[in-house]
């Protein structure tokens, strides 16, 4: 196959400016994979760092390259690769670990010190048109899973390891706050799992209209509906067996404890804009909450990718823009603005 020598990136220049350049198409070697790009998809960190330059202590160091939601194809590959060939479909898993530490050996490598986490600074990210990336965290996708629903995979992977993080029981009740891509996927984790009531919360119609086609039994708007009374009529009061909070909303955050059943768990996956939050920790204890934090995932693009694969064009409807790299910065205002409009805002490299 005869590669270009040159190739598309997209440079966050500074806050809130996108630019594109042209930059050498990289080289593999070793256990290295060289992916053609050919969809990425606008995350919600994407649009923070664009918007602040920043989440907690991780700052941007300009230029950067943002995307890690990604899949590709094949087109090179280094002298030890044996698990790919040129012409696969390939979904990638962002963050390579260092697979040596004690996190790693424990199967934790989510927790890596030294993950090498795509788009996450200093880490240059996938709004590029070739890729170059080990194979270990390559993952084959299905001729009828498309690029784009194969990007699917990343916030889908962060639902799965929420339920699984929170020992999510068949026929169980769950409140998922927040309906962005990542509530939204976690209704598919949460279901696979078995879970009998889905509920969930936005104040945007488009988000609950996709979440109910996703398999919610249940939307609240919470501009239009009183969320405390209502879990508590849809459960005869006793609350909710588990609380996945996606939104980073502190108040949804601090209702949770209120809307959780005894002896049930609370899952906190969205960041909150503050570094600390108050809970009713009295509250807490005599209900005796289990609380667990989610950060990223461990182990679940097999699965996820398994589980786009059974929903078909179903999951497609999430995918709401569709941009060429050449109009990123009109992709990234869009997930920024538009959330009333927009569910996942698509680009593509090639």
């Amino acid at each position: 196959m005869i590669l270009p020598d040159q190739m598309k990136v997209a440079y966050l220049q500074r806050l809130s400016e996108v630019s594109v350049k042209q930059e050498s198409v990289p080289q593999v070697t070793g256990k290295d994979v060289l992916i053609k790009v050919m969809a990425v998809g606008i995350c919600g960190s994407d649009v923070h760092y664009y918007a602040h330059g920043r989440i907690g202590q991780r700052k941007v160091q300009y230029p950067h390259v943002q995307g890690h939601e990604c899949a590709g194809v094949v087109v090179a590959v280094g002298s030890q690769v044996n698990r790919f060939k040129i012409g696969d479909r390939v979904a990638i898993e962002p963050g390579v670990a260092c697979q040596a530490c004690e996190w790693c050996k424990k199967g934790r490598y989510n927790l890596c010190p030294d993950v090498q986490f795509l788009s996450t600074p200093p880490v240059k990210g996938a709004f590029v048109q070739y890729l170059k990336h080990t194979e270990d965290y390559l993952f084959p996708i299905p001729d009828n899973v498309s690029y784009e629903n194969a990007t699917l995979a990343e916030p889908l992977s962060v639902g799965i390891h929420a339920v699984r993080r929170g020992r999510l029981q068949p026929g169980t009740s769950v409140l998922i706050s927040g309906m962005g891509p990542v509530g939204l996927m976690t209704i598919i984790a949460a279901k696979s799992f078995g879970a009998k009531e889905i509920i969930v919360t936005d104040m945007e119609p488009l988000r609950l209209e996709a979440a109910k086609r996703l398999g919610a039994t249940r939307t609240i708007n919470v501009k239009d509906e009183y969320m405390d009374a209502t879990i508590s009529e849809l459960t005869a009061q006793s609350g909710v067996d588990m609380v996945v909070e996606t939104s980073g909303n502190v108040s949804a955050l601090q209702s949770s404890v209120e809307l959780t059943k005894r002896g049930g768990s609370i899952v906190v996956v969205g960041f909150p804009a503050k570094e600390e939050v108050p809970l009713n920790v009295t509250l807490m204890l005599q209900k005796e909450i289990d609380l667990y934090s989610v950060y990223r995932y461990t182990n679940t693009y097999p699965l996820a990718i398994q589980l786009l694969e059974s929903m078909g064009s179903q999951v497609a409807s999430i995918i709401t823009d569709k941009y060429s790299i050449d109009d990123i910065d009109e992709a990234m205002e869009q997930a920024l603005t538009n959330r009333a409009e927009s569910l996942k805002v698509m680009v593509y490299p090639n």
